[in-house]
């Protein structure tokens, strides 16, 4: 079984014989791994005037790094960041790393049109714009999705894409940035909309967010994602608790602690390793991953040990 196949079982919940699929949203230690500058650290203020000749070149740099990034830490799936990223360039992407790899992974993208947490630039305006405007601010929630499915449309009628990973951030460690309340009038109802276009078109879709979703939870898994990443254990999400309420209902991924990756000992990061699998592998809707992503400054030799733990004990 190839590990796309293995992904997706693993998304709806299925049987899987053999390890749990494995995955991170990011691998940024490319340079430290291979010796290349990730895609998403590169600028490309040049790409205008560069020949065809040299774009191509750096796409198939681009694509090799993703796909070698698979090959040598077991990935199931790969999490493409295009750069530039106009609709043109992505499926280009798509299709490159789709002809270097065939069906063997899962190919997904940014696809998130909901309104994350705001930066501290504009914290401030989005607080206000709730308060003073509400109803404006539900208009361009809903233009933010069908604009996201129109450009969906477009991918699926020109790729192979398996699905999209919805990224915006609702969360900080203490919860929500959003009350309960004020997130489901202005932000599930337009993260349902935006699920059910995708799967309408036969997308998978892995909703991330990291910090305190417990009490927003009940929302996002009845927004029916495939998938709910990242189970954020530096702000006490336990794995052991949404596997038991929510197990049935969505697939789990990472829990691993990636905090702990950085800064914490070897037996803590096997003993969070240890944790994130007796806990999310019963009954299958798991996949293997951090609590984040593999981001700068994390110790290759620390992924390498959580690897290790995943090699030894996560298997069915």
């Amino acid at each position: 079984m190839e590990p796309r196949e293995k992904f997706m079982l693993a998304l709806e919940r299925r049987e899987i014989k053999g390890r749990v699929p494995h995955f991170e949203l990011v691998f940024f230690l490319t340079m430290e791994a291979f010796g290349k500058v990730h895609p998403s650290h590169r600028n490309y203020s040049q790409w205008d005037q560069m020949s065809e000749t040299e774009r191509q070149l750096h796409r198939k740099d681009m694509a090799e790094i993703y796909v070698k990034t698979a090959e040598t830490f077991n990935h199931s799936a790969i999490f493409l960041h295009p750069n530039p990223s106009t609709i043109e360039e992505t499926i280009r992407l798509i299709d490159i790393v789709r002809d270097m790899t065939g069906k063997k992974y899962f190919l997904m993208i940014h696809g998130d049109a909901t309104f994350g947490i705001p930066s501290g630039n504009h914290m401030m305006e989005f607080v206000e714009r709730i308060a003073d405007e509400p109803e404006k601010v539900k208009q361009d929630a809903e233009k933010r999705v069908d604009d996201a499915l129109e450009r969906a449309e477009i991918i699926k009628k020109r790729t192979h894409l398996d699905g999209f990973a919805l990224c915006a951030d609702y969360c900080l460690n203490s919860g929500p940035f959003l009350s309960p309340s004020m997130f489901s009038e202005f932000i599930t109802p337009y993260l349902a909309k935006l699920i059910k276009g995708y799967r309408d078109m036969g997308f998978y879709t892995i909703k991330h967010t990291d910090g305190n979703i417990m009490p927003i939870i009940d929302q996002l898994v009845q927004a029916n994602p495939h998938a709910l990443h990242s189970l954020d254990p530096q702000a006490k999400v336990d794995i052991k608790v949404v596997k038991k309420l929510y197990g049935d209902k969505v697939c789990l991924i990472g829990n691993v602690n990636c905090g702990l990756l950085q800064t914490g000992t070897d037996q803590q990061v096997i003993e969070s390793c240890l944790y994130a699998l007796q806990n999310g592998m019963p009954g299958y809707g798991y996949i293997f991953s951090t609590s984040n992503c593999i981001y700068t400054g994390v110790s290759l030799e620390r992924y390498k040990l959580m690897l290790s733990v995943w090699e030894k004990y996560g298997n069915y």
